[in-house]
């Protein structure tokens, strides 16, 4: 479909939701946080079979499915139908292109051959398109830009030829070698940029990998490094630094990390590049992408494959 073909919108919405499983539910996640201090009706993840009671007729949904194929997302979608929501199909094939153009509803097609995770430009970008096409957000041109500069200014730096003295991302997965990383992203911008580091590494580097967020962590998992023990030391956390964040945040990290330094192996600070709210939460993202790379690399595995799910999927088909 064209962009243009989305009109502003004549009703007043309740909700704005987006439905997807992994890799085709995390540019909701980022677009949440992106856009949490401009959408008047936050934007509300669903990852499962069921939608909740408060999706109607005054709701616009997302359905994001990359495959076009994803069991969970495909049950809620017809659940949507049911209930007459607003609906926007995001697909690149599968069930889902077939059922959206059955019912008439609006369908935004990527491109086909691509893992889900390595699609994140494609599952990002039209939801944010389709809602400025709707009257719901403001565009996005100069931010966009400077996104784009900025990664293409990465890529050169972080790139395969780009020698390990100069390259972060590689000193950062050679550092992280062998050892358990733990993401600390912060609430608002870069809570799912820590959750796509955390699935990243899981998928492409074939490794255990987990996440939390400031200030949440100080509530509870500081105290889990109290006792010293071997666990512990195998721990390496990653910060991912707003430099334009919270004052307060930034205060935060720097105490608990005073705290819980000398009781894991090292503690790794990851800032953001660039000025505006995408380019800084995509610099970290390509950094992230390309750490859970080298990470594959090291552990000399090809990241691509993700057998684990695939087998799963067939042992659900029986």
């Amino acid at each position: 479909m064209t962009f243009y073909l989305l009109l502003p919108l004549t009703r007043i919405l309740k909700n704005i939701v987006v439905l997807g499983m992994g890799g085709s539910a995390i540019g909701g996640d980022l677009l949440s946080d992106y856009l949490v201090d401009e959408l008047s009706n936050p934007i509300m993840v669903i990852r499962g079979y069921d939608i909740p009671k408060f999706i109607d007729e005054d709701s616009l949904v997302f359905a994001v499915s990359y495959s076009g194929n994803t069991e969970e997302t495909f049950s809620a979608l017809k659940k949507c139908f049911e209930v007459k929501a607003r609906v926007i199909v995001l697909t690149s094939a599968g069930k889902f292109a077939v059922l959206s153009q059955g019912n008439n509803f609006p369908l935004i097609k990527v491109p086909v051959g691509i893992q889900p995770r390595a699609a994140i430009s494609y599952l990002f970008f039209p939801v944010l398109k389709a809602l400025e096409r709707l009257g719901l957000i403001k565009g996005r041109g100069g931010e966009i830009e400077e996104t784009l500069n900025i990664l293409q200014e990465l890529s050169r730096e972080y790139g395969a030829k780009s020698p390990l003295k100069n390259n972060f991302a590689k000193k950062v997965a050679l550092s992280l070698y062998q050892y358990l990383p733990l993401v600390y992203g912060s609430e608002g911008l870069l809570k799912a940029v820590a959750m796509r580091w955390k699935t990243q590494i899981n998928e492409n580097s074939k490794w255990p990998c987990f996440w939390n967020v400031f200030p949440e962590l100080d509530h509870n998992e500081i105290v889990g490094y109290e006792i010293e023990n071997n666990i512990n030391r195998q721990v390496k956390i990653v910060y991912l630094q707003d430099k334009e964040g919270s004052l307060r945040v930034e205060q935060r990290r720097g105490i608990t990390r005073k705290i819980i330094e000398n009781k894991v192996a090292e503690f790794i600070i990851c800032p953001t590049k660039g000025k505006g709210k995408m380019a800084r939460m995509f610099s970290l993202i390509y950094l992230g992408d390309l750490v859970s790379y080298y990470l594959a690399i090291l552990n000399q595995i090809d990241p691509s494959p993700v057998a684990c799910i695939e087998d799963l999927k067939k042992e659900l088909a029986k």
